[in-house]
C-alpha cells in the first residue's frame, strides 16, 4: 500500500541526491516525483499539486529534464493536457544514447590538447581525460548488453 507522506519524504531526500550530483533543485523534485507515479507520467498541474509549487517551477523544470532526456512531453489522443513521462528503461535509453556526447567531448578534446601542447601537464591531462571518454564508448555497449541480459532473466523470472 502506498504511503504518500513516506513517498513525499522519498521525494525530498531523493531530490537533495541528485542536487548534490549537480541536477537544479526543483527538476530533481519534479523528475523524482515521476519516477514515484506507477505509470510514470503526470501532467504538469499533477506535479505542481503533487510538490505544492506553482505552474512555472514546473515550466521550467520540464524544459531541463526534456533537454537532457530525462522526460519526454507527451499527450493521449484522447486529452487535451500534455503530460510528462518517464520511459520504464530510462537509464539504459539515457546512457544508451551517449555515443554523440562521448563524440563531441572526445573531438573538443583533441582540440584542447593540440591547443596546450600534447607534451605539457595540461595536455597530459586532457588526454587522459580523453582517453578515459574513449574507454567508456569501447565498453558501454557491453554494459548494456550485460543489462538487458540481466533485466531480461529478471523478467522472466517475475511471470
Amino acid at each position: 500500500m502506498r504511503d504518500d507522506r513516506a513517498v513525499a519524504r522519498f521525494i525530498e531526500r531523493m531530490a537533495l541526491v541528485l542536487t548534490d550530483s549537480g541536477v537544479p533543485r526543483m527538476p530533481a523534485r519534479v523528475f523524482t516525483c515521476l519516477l514515484s507515479t506507477n505509470d510514470g507520467k503526470a501532467t504538469a498541474g499533477q506535479l505542481a499539486e503533487s510538490l505544492g509549487v506553482s505552474a512555472a517551477a514546473i515550466s521550467g523544470a520540464v524544459k531541463y529534464l526534456d533537454q537532457v532526456g530525462l522526460v519526454v512531453r507527451a499527450r493521449d489522443p484522447r486529452e487535451r493536457r500534455d503530460h510528462y513521462e518517464v520511459a520504464d528503461d530510462l537509464w539504459f535509453e539515457v546512457y544508451g544514447n551517449r555515443d554523440k556526447m562521448f563524440d563531441a567531448w572526445a573531438n573538443v578534446l583533441m582540440d584542447g590538447i593540440t591547443a596546450v601542447g600534447p607534451e605539457s601537464p595540461a595536455g597530459q591531462r586532457l588526454d587522459q581525460t580523453r582517453r578515459f571518454i574513449e574507454f567508456l564508448r569501447e565498453h558501454m555497449p557491453l554494459l548494456m548488453e550485460k543489462w538487458r541480459a540481466q533485466e531480461s532473466t529478471l523478467t522472466k523470472s517475475r511471470h
